[in-house]
């Protein structure tokens, strides 16, 4: 595991998400980068510009899901943004191909999505 220093910290802080609303994050603490989100994070950008996609990959700090790790949250047009949780390489090349490709949630990874609450009058 890659130690963690002040620069490669002050990195993630240091990227919020893109002004265009469309991104997809990589939980990058120390908890995601043991459970596998370094080797998550260099196939979904790598795939991303292998495809041309216009949409930036980009490292966060901690969320609060550790037993969840590594979390991948995807932002695209016409979809909702989620949180996909436990992503592995297979998981990330569905959301790639599901998720930012073909506009479709890939269900069973979703672990955190914003919900519409009903207010009572």
């Amino acid at each position: 595991m890659e130690k963690i220093t002040k620069d490669r910290l002050d990195e993630v802080l240091k990227n919020p998400p893109p002004e265009n609303g469309r991104y997809i994050r990589v939980g990058m603490s120390s908890c995601g980068v043991a459970a596998g989100a370094a080797e998550v994070f260099a196939l979904l950008r790598s795939e991303v510009e292998k495809r041309k996609l216009a949409v930036p990959v980009v490292p966060c700090g901690c969320s609060g899901g550790c037993h969840s790790e590594p979390l991948v949250e995807v932002c695209v047009d016409g979809l909702p943004s989620v949180t996909y949780g436990k992503v592995n390489a297979e998981i990330a090349m569905r959301i790639i191909e599901e998720h930012v490709r073909d506009k479709r949630l890939v269900q069973d990874y979703i672990v955190d999505a914003p919900m519409k609450r009903a207010v009572a009058l």
